[in-house]
């Protein structure tokens, strides 16, 4: 059974870090593409970031410098740390695969960032 689990947000200022952590299971994690997703506050889910299994990254608009995506395949988690965040990145963060066809979903951990 697939498990992903979302931790490491908060409430920050604007300029703060956070970094995010996404622990996984039931599924081949070091072979698989991951990516992080955000839904902002009544706004649909966009996607933030992708890191492919061989390493190779993509983030969407101009997260990167800001974002940084990785991952630990020994212990199968994937990490986002953000650092400079502004108001705009206040969301709540999931991780999944990039999809079309989505594992389960986790809980996500949510990210305010106040001005």
């Amino acid at each position: 059974q697939v498990h992903l689990v979302e931790s490491g947000g908060g409430s920050v200022q604007a300029g703060g870090s956070l970094r995010l952590s996404c622990e996984t299971s039931g599924f081949m994690f070091s072979v698989s593409s991951m990516a992080w997703y955000r839904v902002p506050p009544g706004k649909p889910r966009e996607l933030v970031a992708t890191v492919a299994a061989g390493g190779r990254t993509y983030y969407t608009g101009a997260l990167e410098g800001r974002f940084t995506i990785s991952r630990d395949n020994a212990k199968k988690t994937l990490y986002l740390q953000m650092d400079s965040l502004k108001p705009e990145d206040t969301a709540l963060y999931f991780c999944n695969v990039p999809g079309p066809d989505f594992l389960s979903w986790g809980q996500g951990t949510r990210v305010t960032v106040s001005s």
